[in-house]
Order: C-alpha cells, then sequence, then structure tokens
C-alpha cells in the first residue's frame, strides 16, 4: 500500500498554488500525477516479470545414478522460494572426471554452464584454469553462522580463498549382505574388522557357489586413497611437491587389491556391474561410497538387510589414520556479475539445512553444513530410522580429511593413470615395483621433478 500523503492546510494570508489555478488545470495535473504513478508501478512490475525470464542459472552434475532424483528436488525446491530464477540442469556426465574434461572444453567454446557440481578432488582442476570464481565476498565474515565449519570450508579452500563449498560428503565403506556371510558360516554380531578378517570371510562367501562373488572394489584413486588412509599414509606430503603413497603403506594398501582377487576371488567387473551385484543379492562383501546405502537398499527390495560396517583399521596408531572424504563441491564458474547474485542463492541454498537436507535424505551422504546435523528438527527422526547412515556419518565424524588432488592441469590424467596401475596389480603385477613406477611417473607428469 501506498503511504497516506498529508496535505497541509491553507495559510488565511496565501492561497495553495493549486488553489489558484483553473478547475480544468488542476484536474489535467491530478490525471497526469495519477499516470506517471501507475506507469511507474507496471514498469516496477515489468522489470521484475523480465528479471524472472532472463535469470536463468545453467547447472552441471555428474553420476545420475545417484544424483539425478536429487537434483530436480534441489532446483524444485530453489525455484519455488526463488520464482524469479530459472534453474536449467544440464544432461549428467557419467563420472566426475568426465565432467571436469566437459567443462574445460566447454570453457574454450564459451559455452560453460553457470554453475558447476565436481569432485571433492577436482575443483583444484578448474580454479588452476582461472575457471572457478572466488567464493569469500559472498559467504561474508561471519561463515560459521551459516553452518560452514572451517573443517567444511578447508574442502573448497586454497591459499586462503574459498572457491569451492562441499554439497555432499561419504567416506569407504563395508557394504554386507547378512544372508550371505551366515550361509557362508560367518556372524553380523562378530563381523571381522580387519582386512586378513575380512579376506577370509570372503573367501567362504565366494566358495558358497558359482553365482556368488565374495568381495569388490573398485581400482579407483579415491578408493586407494582409503586404503592408504587406514593404514596410517598419505597420497603427497603437506606441501604437494613430492609424491608418498610409495611408502610401505601405499604398497600394502595396493596390494590389498592382489590379495582380494586372489585369496577371496574377486572379479574384475565394471563398477556399474558391481552396483548391480551387490543388491541383486550375488555380492557379499562391497567397498564402497556411503553415499549409495540409499540406492543399494531399494535396489535389494527386502531380498536381504542391506548393512553398513565401517572400513577396517589398519594402523597401530589411528592418529595417523583418515579417511578422504568423497562426494561434490559446488563451484560458480559465471564471471557476469548479473548472473552471480543469481548463481550464488542457488549455491547458498544447496549447501545450507534445507537443500542439506534433501541431499542426506536422498542420496544417502553425508551433510555438508553443521546446522543440519546440530539441529534435530532437520534430521533427527532420519537417523532414528536409519542406522546405517548413523555409521557411515559417524565415520566421517571420526577419520573424515581431505580427497588429495594431484595439483595442475594433469591432474586428471594423474588419478587414470593410477586406476590402471592398480588394475596391473589386481591382475598380477608386483605390488612393490608397480607402485614405485607409478610414483616416479606421476613426479615426472606433475612437474615434482
Amino acid at each position: 500500500m501506498l503511504p497516506e500523503v498529508s496535505r497541509a492546510e491553507p495559510s488565511n494570508n496565501k492561497p495553495c498554488p493549486d488553489q489558484t489555478a483553473p478547475r480544468h488545470q488542476q484536474y489535467q495535473e491530478s490525471n497526469t500525477m495519477k499516470k506517471l504513478l501507475l506507469a511507474s508501478l507496471f514498469a516496477i512490475a515489468g522489470v521484475s516479470g523480465l528479471h524472472a525470464e532472463e535469470t536463468e542459472i545453467r547447472v552441471h552434475y555428474a553420476i545420475p545414478t545417484i544424483w539425478a532424483d536429487t537434483q530436480k528436488a534441489l532446483a524444485d525446491g530453489f525455484m519455488a522460494k526463488h520464482p524469479y530464477v530459472k534453474i536449467t540442469i544440464d544432461g549428467p556426465a557419467d563420472g566426475y572426471e568426465d565432467g571436469v574434461q566437459r567443462l574445460l572444453r566447454e570453457s574454450v567454446a564459451g559455452t560453460a554452464p553457470d554453475v558447476a557440481y565436481v569432485g571433492l578432488n577436482l575443483w583444484r582442476v578448474l580454479e588452476d584454469r582461472g575457471l572457478a570464481q572466488p567464493l569469500d565476498s559472498f559467504i561474508g565474515s561471519d561463515a560459521l553462522a551459516q553452518g560452514y565449519t572451517p573443517a567444511l570450508l578447508s574442502l573448497g579452500r586454497f591459499e586462503d580463498k574459498q572457491y569451492a563449498l562441499a554439497t555432499s560428503a561419504s567416506t569407504l565403506v563395508m557394504y554386507v549382505n547378512p544372508t550371505l556371510v551366515e550361509k557362508a558360516g560367518g556372524s553380523m554380531d562378530n563381523f571381522p574388522d580387519t582386512f586378513d578378517g575380512v579376506i577370509e570371510l570372503a573367501a567362504k562367501i565366494n566358495a558358497l557357489d558359482n553365482a556368488t562373488d565374495g568381495v569388490w572394489i573398485s581400482p579407483h584413486d579415491w578408493r586407494y586413497q582409503s586404503l592408504l588412509g587406514s593404514y596410517g599414509g598419505r597420497p603427497m606430503n603437506a606441501d604437494e611437491s613430492d609424491i608418498t603413497f610409495d611408502s610401505p603403506e601405499g604398497i600394502e594398501a595396493a596390494g590389498l587389491y592382489q590379495r582380494f582377487a586372489n585369496e577371496a576371488g574377486m572379479k574384475s567387473y565394471s563398477e556399474n556391474d558391481a552396483r548391480q551385484t551387490f543388491p541383486a543379492g550375488r555380492l557379499g562383501i562391497m567397498f564402497e561410497s556411503s553415499s549409495l546405502q540409499k540406492r543399494f537398499t531399494e535396489g535389494a527390495g527386502g531380498k536381504f538387510d542391506v548393512t553398513v560396517k565401517p572400513l577396517p583399521i589398519a594402523a597401530s596408531d589411528k592418529s595417523k589414520v583418515y579417511f578422504p572424504t568423497g562426494g561434490s563441491a559446488i563451484v560458480m564458474l559465471t564471471a557476469d556479475e548479473a548472473k552471480q547474485k543469481a548463481a550464488w542463492e542457488y549455491m547458498a541454498f544447496v549447501t545450507g539445512p534445507e537443500g542439506q537436507k534433501i541431499v542426506v535424505e536422498n542420496t544417502g551422504y553425508a551433510p555438508a553444513n553443521a546446522k543440519v546435523i546440530e539441529d534435530k528438527s532437520y534430521l533427527g527422526d532420519f537417523y532414528a530410522g536409519n542406522p546405517n547412515a548413523l555409521v557411515a556419518h559417524t565415520q566421517i565424524a571420526n577419520y573424515a580429511g581431505p580427497w588429495y588432488a594431484y595439483p595442475g592441469a594433469e591432474g586428471v590424467a594423474a588419478t587414470d593413470q593410477i586406476a590402471a596401475a592398480l588394475v596391473e596389480v589386481t591382475e598380477g603385477a608386483d605390488p612393490s615395483a608397480t607402485i614405485k613406477d607409478l610414483a616416479e611417473t606421476l613426479r615426472g607428469l606433475l612437474g615434482m621433478k
């Protein structure tokens, strides 16, 4: 409602100017003022309407098997609160590595999206190319009040600048089929907490019949870093000037791949095949991201009780153990100031408690905002009815650490070479020689020697 205008009483000695004008002139002036006021109101409404149509934010993401439904729920939830912003979701990339390569190509072609979800270990590739926009001015001086703890901020911070915000967090866990464990003579109440014990149990499950497999893990950088962290090792030194996974801990971690194959009969099928085999009830133990809990539970459809167990701790000194935090981070790519405000509003929603509640309930990832954990009104009931998630998220709370990103433009190529070396080890190559050769190759690739 427009404020009421008070009209001053005319002086006895001097009439008001509008009273001295002819009546028809007063009418014309009044009518003109009304028209100007209406025109202004319509102009304001018109600008709002144009803003709603023009502020379109394109969003890139990867791994549709985990994220497709969740991305739609996030976009719908945001647009319900921000009707002047339209979220358009690009066709997804199959994986985070493929997604970053696509973003690099699109940036050269001038067709890059405004916002992108990337692996927590890969946003540095975009920062290195000058594509990720700094976020400090958007976050402001009180990040903690928004639920961004120093630990969470560290996952997207480099050289004292914030380039990314975590949107989901996961660690490597063991998914277990209790039915197969019991058939093989094992017990869920006394489930092994060492790699030796897991391999022994997996071998018994594998021996049940030709259609049943005992264990599976992907030959992938993040999985390898997780095993390495269990032994207390690190892939690089603190200042990222040298490779350190060619240590005894790194060789032991790589050797697990060969032991899984030789001692427990691990098959060399693809990640997609494995993610179908476990919920189908034909795989006893699967080392996989905690983010897949919801998918596996739904896929099992009641055939068995999908159970999550924490990753074994191999180091004698638990203070050295870390499990790299997998999951995704969100980055702003648009340099258009007109779009940046809307892009930030979307990013703040996704990484805020409302968006994180959507992420947790739909994916199984742990939240990346402290408020959603501290305030039980968000996820209290969820944890009460979901003990598997509590196991996974507790592991994150106890042992989460950075997912090391290999620096420079060749960072993605480095992860590809790690995966290839793990395949060689699985198929029989000597773990020590293979890992040491790999380390030397990466030192050259990454300019460390």
